[in-house]
């Protein structure tokens, strides 16, 4: 047996899941089961118990993610097997389930994973990101869900429920303080009746950079300070009518994030991404990028109204309508190093506008629901360039033999070559350009399946939509000719005289099948067949436009599930079979066939794809006060070994772990005078991950294990509260990501992850 094999079968005997499974349920706030160790959920639009959903479903609660010490989505991630997340910034989110990423920026290109908030599509990258405060839970859906959430979600679904207003008059307010002057402040205000309701919730959060930068004209890098407000109100004049309008702002005005380059060295010796960084930017940032320091500057507004109706016997009636839009300038210095070399911004802008409405009906024998979903979305990407004619070409080029680019003591030799390529006629010559893209793209569907129920043991289930799409995109750059070479700075790069637009349409059909069977009280059999996409590409880049095929995959799993007495937890066993994977890329090659400049994204198909896992989650809750929890998921996947599938055969997917585990207990128990202690030590681990496909085994990570904990009292029935907590306990040293855009220069830069994190909360109830 195989070293990896033996970890795998010590950590399926050893670990018990706190992530209770879960499914999804309408507008209303899940309950604990009468047992405790579940919690409901709606993720096939009625509420349920975990274990009574015929699907892969983890979730969090509330209260569970505050017990875990989790406050970002990243964070939740290192809990649900087969899920990932990695936030290199909040402009860039990458999701990942079941090793499969969705994390493109480009306006032209889908989405694989549909992150739902409040019940609305909010997947597209760069406004998806969204903080997790005040929130009723999180919910994990795993493998295609077509007919329960739409086509983005191809491999599957995340959906994030606020806390709703309800009657009565209650508030919360908590600070804390840590390490790297961490400061926090958040809370919420409820007010109402059993008719109308409202409630406020808020979460403020600021530090210093975790990376020293030995700049003088920027600051530490990965600095934090984010704002999020949600406004909520609840009508309901009758037991029938249900209404809910949400708004929710959310901002970032974080530093700059750290791409440090193992090639340049600074003032404090060889260059080293866990050392100092020197990110000096463009002098000129301000006129050439949009803003004079490094960093990100996001906006994200959002609007909700839900309107769930129960108009006959048995039958319902929801329609759930969203507005969103987000604009975002994130400046990056992507070489590395002081020099003004690659210093580029990203903004990106968009609006979406979604409507769903759906009828449901129930009986003792029969479950359906049909309906339609309009789906709107303008976006654009634009990334502007700034460098020194004379820095760059050193740089890229090493023009001036024994110039090099920037010495062992940091100076930067590059700014020397002006200079001397032009006899001193000048001394600095400043470059800008600027390439973008746009997609409009419209969706219209209709969905509609069946449950049904012959005995008390056995429920079937088949469901389809039926699907039109209308994607535009569109392509422009402005790259005028260098002083120092008659062409371009960025190879490949050219100008475009105003946007380029192509458009296409589309069709598909997307089917799920769905089997449980009762084999006793709270133990279930489960088996599900369904079929996911991920839209077409419309790649329009200087030169001819191209459609990338649609990526589809056939998901093949079963498993049991139980919850009973002190126990509950689920075993689950699945297969996925891609056609047309979809990748994106870095052009490196100024010749690419794609059209678009060195350093920008591209996508195509990189073939076949397989994916076997296996995913088990366990609690253990011996007494009220105590429980167990652990989980585990083992993935064998990647693109397929055959010859058609060229230089990516046999390459795993990007940030894919083989395995990925978590484990630890809760304390919560009362040692009298209406005092409680609590604690939540836990331990993560994910094995070895590429960053980049191909693979290179120098832009990768070794497996990461990590020990958090949160742990405190609570007075007064749990009014008052002082807790602790401590991420990363051993201040492990590994990397967030590799290769970036420098990497498309012959440069690839790394980022660390978080260091240790400490701090105190104290929070008050009333």
């Amino acid at each position: 047996m195989t070293n990896r094999m033996k970890l795998l079968a010590a950590l399926l005997a050893s670990t018990a899941t706190g992530v209770a499974h879960a499914q999804e349920r309408p507008a209303v706030a899940p309950q604990e089961a009468a047992d405790g160790n579940e919690i409901v959920v709606t993720a096939q639009k009625i509420e349920q118990r975990a274990s009574d959903v015929p699907i892969t479903i983890s979730a969090l609660s509330n209260a569970r993610m505050r017990e875990l010490g989790v406050s970002d989505l990243d964070e939740l991630s290192a809990y649900v097997p087969g899920l990932n997340i990695q936030e290199q910034s909040a402009n860039n989110p990458g999701i990942v389930i079941r090793g499969i990423t969705s994390d493109s920026g480009s306006a032209q290109q889908a989405a694989r994973v549909t992150l739902y908030y409040n019940g609305i599509d909010i997947s597209r990258s760069r406004g998806a990101y969204q903080a997790v405060y005040d929130l009723d839970r999180v919910e994990v859906i795993k493998g295609p869900q077509a007919t329960l959430f739409g086509t983005a979600s191809a491999v599957g679904a995340i959906s994030m429920v606020s806390a709703r207003p309800r009657a009565g008059f209650s508030g919360e307010l908590s600070g804390g303080v840590g390490n790297f002057d961490q400061r926090q402040l958040g809370g919420h205000l409820n007010l109402g009746s059993d008719v109308i309701a409202g409630r406020v919730a808020f979460e403020w959060k600021k530090r210093d950079g975790y990376v020293r930068n030995l700049s003088a004209t920027q600051g530490d890098l990965y600095a934090q300070n984010q704002l999020g407000v949600r406004a909520s109100l609840r009508f309901t004049p009758s037991d029938a009518l249900t209404v809910d309008l949400i708004g929710t702002y959310d901002r970032q005005r974080n530093s700059g994030t750290p791409f440090i380059s193992k090639l340049y060295p600074t003032a404090r010796g060889p260059a080293n991404p866990f050392g100092y960084a020197n990110l000096s930017g463009s002098p000129l940032s301000k006129s050439a990028l949009g803003a004079a320091k490094l960093g990100l500057n996001r906006h994200v507004y959002d609007g909700n109204l839900t309107i769930s109706y129960d108009f006959a016997d048995g039958w319902n009636f929801t329609t759930v309508n969203g507005y969103r839009s987000f604009d975002s300038l994130e400046i990056f210095d992507a070489d590395g190093s002081a020099a003004w070399y690659l210093e580029f911004a990203e903004g990106a802008y968009g609006s979406q506008i979604s409507h769903e409405s759906r009828f449901a009906y129930s009986d003792d024998h029969v479950r359906t629901s049909f309906g339609w979903n309009v789906f709107h979305e303008n976006s654009r990407q634009e990334v502007p360039f700034s460098s020194e004619e004379g820095t760059f070409i050193q740089c890229a080029t090493n023009r001036i033999k024994d110039l090099g680019c920037v010495a062992p003591n940091g100076t930067v030799t590059a700014a020397q070559a002006t200079g001397i390529l032009t006899g001193g006629a000048a001394s600095v010559i400043p470059y800008r350009s600027i390439f973008g893209n746009k997609g409009i793209n419209d969706s219209y569907s209709m969905f509609g399946e069946v449950t049904w129920m012959p005995t008390a043991k056995l429920e079937v289930t088949a469901g389809i939509r039926a699907l039109i799409e209308q994607r535009k995109s569109g392509y422009f750059a402005v790259a005028p000719k260098a002083v120092l070479t008659g062409t371009s700075l960025i190879p490949g790069q050219t100008t475009t005289n105003g946007t380029r637009w192509t458009q296409d349409s589309f069709q598909a059909f997307l089917p799920r099948f769905n089997l449980l069977y009762r084999l006793s009280d709270g133990i279930n059999l489960y088996g599900t067949i369904s079929k996911g996409r991920r839209s077409p590409t419309v790649n329009q880049g200087a030169a001819t436009p191209s459609v990338i095929p649609e990526e589809t995959v056939w998901n093949y799993e079963g498993g049991i599930k139980a919850s009973k007495g002190i126990v509950s937890g689920s075993l689950g066993v699945y297969y996925q079979k891609y056609k047309n994977f979809q990748i994106s890329r870095t052009v490196t090659d100024p010749n690419d066939p794609s059209g678009r400049p060195v350093g920008s994204p591209v996508t195509e198909s990189a073939g076949s794809a397989s994916n076997l896992g296996v995913e088990a989650e366990l609690l253990v809750r011996p007494v009220s006060w105590f429980s167990l929890f652990g989980n585990i998921g083992y993935i064998d996947g990647g693109i397929d070994k055959t010859k058609a599938n060229g230089v990516y055969a046999g390459n795993k997917f990007r940030l894919q772990p083989e395995i990925q585990a978590a484990g630890g207990f809760t304390i919560d128990a009362e040692i009298g005078g209406g005092i409680r202690v609590f604690a939540t030590p836990s331990v993560t681990y994910r094995s070895k991950i590429y960053f980049e496909v191909p693979n290179k085994e120098a832009i990768s990570q070794d497996g990461v294990m990590l020990v958090n904990a949160k742990a405190g009292l609570s007075f007064a029935d749990r009014r008052y509260e002082i807790a602790a907590y401590i991420r990363n306990a051993t201040n492990e040293r590994y990397l967030l990501d590799a290769g970036n855009t420098g990497g498309g220069f012959g440069n690839p830069t790394f980022i660390p992850a978080e260091p240790r994190f400490y701090g105190v909360q104290l929070t008050g109830r009333f």
